[in-house]
């Protein structure tokens, strides 16, 4: 059957082009000389200068409504890429256009959860970035049209009581979600089966604020041949969500704080079926030599506190009630080059054609408004 024609989509994996002037008319007068800030290079094309240095392009992040054959790595300009991309007025445009209700956006010049200000020697500018950036999402690109954005912010990672305070401070300005690593022990950070993140799952679980991890938030997927084409990496990105499921579901994280949720971007879910069978046979085999718990199964974990997104991924729909139709949530990844605008709606209605309603709203609405506290207005 078709998607209800009611249905409002919401995306839970979409980015925004910050424009140029984010940080410029956040950052304190001491770091504007070093605040990130575009400069067009005599070709034409725009780069982030971050702290004196190049620190980025858009290449594959801004190409919605281009053919594939126009993809690739190359650097573009702001006036190569739809405005919607970087100007919220067009973002909503574009987005009744393609038949999408909300968006949750990620950062774009950032990274996923902050990795290129993780990278900076000064950790105070960093720091400083991600609350402008952070002000930036709460003040300007969700105040816009509350009702069609779902705040997401960034916290300086790095720093775990700095952190704290970030989530205090953006839940009380009405943040929804904190964008957090998929694997931190990748990036030189401790694991999830540590207690040195306990302060912040704490603070994100007391503000019932769900952790979004997009995949690429801990690198590029391991064990890839250094010669092999870029597309072996584009397509094996999955495998990052599918590493950070286990080690999460296997770590103390989710005994230590029950209420607690994880929402993992771009990964797809056509694998979540196999993974957590393979997990719980494992755990029956191994749970008594092993230093896990041994009382819940993986997946019984996983029913209470991870969820999969989905851009396309029909196998996935197809064994939903594998992976619990209440654990799915739908993306369009609006403007990278995983999207399929301006035919988002239809694509999704194609993938859902054989769904019962009641299960077809939860998830390409349901799930999103609950698991994010975002109820329709």
């Amino acid at each position: 059957m078709p998607l209800p024609d009611d249905a409002r989509i919401i995306s839970v994996d979409d980015h925004v082009i910050e424009h140029p002037r984010v940080w410029l008319d956040r950052m304190p007068a001491k770091y504007q000389d070093v605040a990130p800030r575009i400069e067009r290079l005599p070709d034409g094309n725009d780069t982030w200068i971050f702290n004196g240095k190049p620190s980025g392009n858009f290449a594959l992040n801004a190409v919605a409504g281009k053919h594939p054959r126009e993809f690739g790595m190359d650097p573009r300009s702001y006036d190569d890429m739809r405005p919607g991309c970087h100007d919220i007025e067009q973002r909503i445009k574009d987005m009744d256009v393609e038949g999408v209700w909300a968006q949750l956006c990620f950062p774009n010049m950032g990274g996923f959860a902050g990795s290129t200000f993780y990278a900076s020697d000064d950790k105070d500018l960093a720091a400083e970035c991600i609350r402008a950036y952070n002000d930036f999402i709460l003040d300007e690109w969700c105040a816009y049209a509350p009702g069609r954005q779902i705040p997401l912010v960034m916290i300086p990672f790095w720093d775990v009581q700095a952190s704290v305070k970030e989530i205090e401070r953006t839940a009380d300005k009405g943040a929804r979600s904190v964008s957090f690593l998929e694997a931190p022990h990748r990036v030189g950070l401790p694991s999830y089966h540590t207690d040195h993140w306990d302060p912040i799952l704490r603070a994100a679980e007391e503000r019932n604020l769900p952790l979004s991890v997009h995949f690429g938030s801990g690198g590029a997927p391991g064990g890839v041949a250094e010669d092999a084409d870029m597309f072996v990496t584009i397509a094996l990105f999955g495998l990052n969500s599918m590493q950070a499921c286990v080690d999460l579901l296997i770590s103390p994280v989710f005994y230590k704080f029950p209420n607690l949720k994880f929402v993992l971007s771009e990964g797809g879910i056509g694998w979540i079926p196999y993974i957590l069978e393979r997990a719980d046979y494992s755990w029956g085999r191994h749970r008594y030599w092993c230093n896990i718990d041994q009382e819940r199964k993986p997946s019984e974990l996983f029913k209470d506190h991870i969820y999969g997104a989905f851009i396309s991924d029909q196998n996935g729909i197809d064994l939903r009630h594998s992976i619990g139709v209440e654990q799915i949530l739908f993306e369009s990844d609006y403007p990278h080059s995983d999207c399929n605008w301006p035919h988002t709606r239809k694509v999704l209605g194609e993938q859902l054609a054989n769904v019962p309603d009641d299960e077809a709203r939860l998830i390409v609405e349901g799930n999103a408004r609950r698991i994010f506290n975002f109820p329709a207005a």
